[in-house]
């Protein structure tokens, strides 16, 4: 069954809205893929805040246009199913990557980040990087980590007096 006008420009603007604010966004093909497969494909996307749309192509590339993700244009042939981030660049590459494992039937055909196509390649690197909390924990050991040797730099001169005192201590008792 075809969509009605009115349903196509309503798909149109749900996934315009999604890619406005997404990060990221993965094309993956899925022929071949069972309902229950991405059923659970949702499932796990929805869990970690992430969108799936299949989207018809023609539909897909009005949606993107005037987006970050219109570089994806090109690169929207066959049958194909759309994943965006939007708080998380790499999550939806991690849903991608960890349901592909499993599921080899889904297969990454482009990606888009900061308004480039990557290469399916790529998805492993989208995939391992770190999360926003991640991130600030590795800057804040970083900042941390100066300070702390500083500290210990300090400290130890008072350190080795104290031992020093210490031995003679008990070098006198004995």
């Amino acid at each position: 069954m075809s969509l009605t006008l009115e349903q196509k420009k309503r798909v149109v603007a749900e996934v315009n809205e999604v890619a406005a604010g997404a990060q990221a966004a993965i094309a993956a093909e899925y022929l071949g893929l069972s309902v229950g497969d991405m059923t659970e494909l949702r499932v796990q996307a929805r869990a970690q805040g992430v969108h799936v749309r299949v989207v018809k192509n023609s539909l897909a590339r009005r949606a993107i246009e005037g987006t970050d993700f219109e570089c994806l244009s090109d690169s929207l042939t066959g049958p194909l199913l759309l994943v965006f981030s939007a708080d998380d660049p790499g999550a939806g590459a991690r849903i991608v990557r960890d349901f592909a494992k499993t599921n080899e039937r889904l297969v990454t055909t482009a990606i888009a980040f900061a308004g480039q196509v990557r290469p399916p390649e790529d998805l492993a690197l989208l995939a391992n990087m770190p999360t926003l909390d991640e991130a600030r924990a590795q800057l804040l050991g970083t900042l941390h980590a100066p300070a702390t040797q500083l500290v210990r730099t300090l400290a130890e001169p008072a350190g080795q007096f104290v031992r020093v005192v210490a031995a003679l201590r008990d070098q006198q008792a004995a």
